[in-house]
């Protein structure tokens, strides 16, 4: 039902696009296909939706402390490594480095772009980290139902395929990676989910708009970006597997023989 809505409402918002005005360097309207699925989920089934959105918005609870506290500074940290890699390979490879000046976009002052692609990173991540993140945890591992909601995610970013195998390929590499790391960062942590995982989305959105040439179309830059996203991934699943050495998984534990 949830991926239904959301492949269907991100069709119907981009198709509409056109005629609202809004231009797409500021935000793409299809951004709101997961939020439109989740509304859909809750008015069938409010009971569980508001089960698997706990811990969403900022909590009541004391602040964060400890591992939860620090994967989040790391998480919200990891797009500037990400983008950083990504600049760095085109400057490998063609020498230059393709940065737009905010100037470039002065029909849009920079603090509306911001503001807009947060909205449309948060209006994204209620659906997929937010929701289908929480509620496939409780069948699989933290790194399988975040690999799983990836390749959703890039499943879901449909134009993307009528580029070239590689581009799409590279495409799919990134939001495999990206999902997983914000999997682990947000695995255990109970408040500001949402602006967490938004959060990590606007920085990459904006690091692609403005600081390389990912969102161009162009094989080479895309695959980059995969690349780069793996490589940033690897410490975060080292980490949960270390942690996970120390402590059994939730999952492993509830379902283990009981000794007779």
């Amino acid at each position: 039902m949830f991926l239904a809505v959301a492949f269907v409402a991100a069709g119907a918002c981009g198709a509409v696009q056109p005629a609202t005005g809004v231009p797409p360097e500021v935000v793409q309207l299809t951004q709101l296909g997961p939020a439109v699925a989740v509304a859909a989920v809750a008015l069938l089934w409010p009971g569980r939706i508001r089960e698997r959105l706990a811990g969403t918005l900022p909590g009541r609870a004391r602040a964060r402390t400890g591992a939860p506290a620090r994967r989040a500074v790391a998480l919200l940290l990891t797009p500037a490594l990400i983008i950083a890699l990504c600049a760095g390979g085109g400057l490998l490879t063609s020498g230059s480095l393709p940065v737009t000046s905010p100037r470039a976009l002065a029909a849009h002052p920079l603090a509306l772009v911001v503001t807009a692609q947060l909205l449309g990173a948060c209006a994204e991540e209620i659906g997929w980290r937010c929701y289908l993140q929480p509620l496939l945890r409780t069948r699989f591992g933290p790194v399988t139902a975040s690999a799983a909601v990836g390749l959703l995610w890039g499943l879901w970013h449909v134009p993307v395929f009528a580029q070239e195998p590689a581009y799409a390929a590279g495409f799919l590499l990134a939001t495999t990676a990206m999902s997983v790391i914000l999997g682990l960062a947000l695995e255990g942590v109970r408040s500001n989910r949402l602006l967490l995982a938004g959060g990590f989305h606007t920085l990459i959105n904006l690091g692609m708009l403005y600081v390389t040439d990912e969102s161009a179309a162009a094989t080479a830059p895309m695959l980059f970006l995969g690349a780069a996203a793996l490589a940033a991934a690897l410490p975060w699943i080292a980490t949960a597997r270390r942690a996970a050495g120390a402590a059994p998984d939730r999952i492993t534990v509830a379902t283990a023989p009981v000794p007779r």
